[in-house]
């Protein structure tokens, strides 16, 4: 089956987009392992790797609950709203990224944004799944 719907392919979209921001990140981490030299399995040695490994790890776990929750979202509430809620997740994923490497501190603001996204497309999906239980015959 293939979801044609304009809405279904704006979450693909943004799945897509997630997606490529997560690889964009672990190719930066594994970057930034090649350039101090920081032989696998080592994850410590250099704040500034420990930072983008940081970054990296987060978004993958940020990122599991993010894309069940979109899909269900848009499947059983609207997919239009859950695109959008989805490109707000990744605004904040990647302003997260951007003020952890900067400076850890700052990394709440972005992380806030993600998270509150992820919460809203939740509560989306519940709710889309509770009317449409209820709607059944």
């Amino acid at each position: 089956m293939r979801v044609m719907a304009p809405g279904f392919l704006l979450v693909a979209l943004v799945s897509l987009a997630a997606l490529s921001l997560y690889l964009f990140l672990t190719l930066r981490a594994a970057r930034t392992r090649g350039r101090l030299r920081i032989a696998a399995p080592a994850t410590g040695g250099s704040p500034e790797f420990e930072r983008a490994l940081r970054i990296q790890m987060n978004t993958l776990e940020q990122l599991v609950p993010f894309i069940g929750a979109l899909w269900l979202c848009g499947l059983y509430l609207q997919p239009l709203f859950a695109a959008l809620v989805g490109v707000a997740w990744l605004a904040g994923r990647i302003m997260y990224a951007a003020s952890y490497a900067a400076d850890p501190a700052r990394r709440h603001p972005g992380f806030i944004i993600g998270m509150v996204a992820t919460m809203t497309l939740i509560a989306g999906a519940v709710a889309g799944i509770v009317l449409t239980w209820l709607a059944m015959p």
